[in-house]
């Protein structure tokens, strides 16, 4: 088979009976709908933005770059609808003749060809820990100097030198207030109004995302276990890619994103700052 952009260079079976035909298969089946509505593999990638390697694969009946069951019932899903096909007896197909034994799922991270930049490790939170040290002797000091104006007030009554009627009363200085620590990444209520930050939940299952930002650098390219949680913070602009957006909660700006996302279903988002909007 060819994989030109032309659809002229991927023809139907012709000249052949209705009892010769061979069943087709859900890849066959895609390939052909896509012919005889003229759409060549670009169009059908870009219009669903399924990569065009995998959708090569999927006509060619190899699933398993999708990455897993999950993936690849979403894909099939997408590309059905691409080329006007009812989705539903095809995902019947495949629960039938991939069901009974389902492939491993691949790393969903190779799909993607951008760089990885692996997060740094974090180390110890100095911060906390400064901060906590500086309470700990702003609270002493005023402690201590309390007591010792107590303690002043005391021996001077003891003396016989107590204050006079018209002696005004000398004010105390106010306590310095201690510099409240800044908000750690799961603290989504309390986000920055000058900066978009995004926090990505696997809650009803595991999800493969991708998170870049406003320059195009890769943030986060992984997969996502059930309860795993991923923050990501950017001056102006957060890209998300979600595999399976059925299973994510996701928080943008401290607001939780209400979106009727199915299980299997393929997301591409963008937020700024402010109120969240999908861009």
């Amino acid at each position: 088979m060819s994989i030109g952009n032309s659809p002229e260079d991927e023809r139907p079976f012709e000249d052949v009976s209705e009892e010769d035909r061979p069943s087709v298969s859900v890849g066959r089946a895609l390939q052909q709908a896509r012919i005889a509505a003229g759409l060549t593999v670009d169009d059908v990638s870009t219009a669903t933005r399924v990569r065009i390697a995998i959708v090569h694969a999927i006509e060619a009946d190899d699933f398993a770059p999708c990455g897993g069951d999950v993936y690849a019932r979403g894909h099939i899903r997408t590309l059905a609808r691409a080329v006007d096909l009812d989705p539903a007896p095809l995902l019947a197909q495949y629960e039938q003749e991939h069901g009974g034994g389902r492939p491993a799922p691949t790393p969903a991270a190779p799909l993607f060809e951008a760089e990885r930049i692996r997060p740094e490790r974090r180390g110890p939170n100095w911060t906390a820990a400064m901060v906590a040290a500086i309470v700990v002797v702003i609270g002493f000091v005023g402690f201590t100097m309390v007591k010792g104006e107590d303690e002043g007030g005391k021996a001077n009554v003891a003396d016989g030198a107590g204050p006079s009627e018209s002696a005004s009363p000398t004010p105390k200085s106010e306590k310095p207030v201690a510099p409240e620590p800044a908000p750690s990444d799961s603290a989504i209520a309390a986000a920055p109004q000058d900066k978009v930050t995004v926090q990505v939940t696997a809650a009803d299952g595991r999800s493969w995302i991708s998170a870049k930002d406003h320059n195009g650098r890769l943030l986060f390219d992984g997969l996502l276990k059930q309860g795993d949680t991923e923050t990501f913070q950017d001056s102006s602009k957060i890209n998300l890619v979600l595999g399976d957006a059925g299973v994510i909660d996701l928080f943008v700006n401290g607001k939780k994103i209400e979106d009727d996302w199915q299980p299997g279903a393929v997301e591409r988002l963008t937020y700024t700052k402010g109120d969240p909007q999908a861009g």
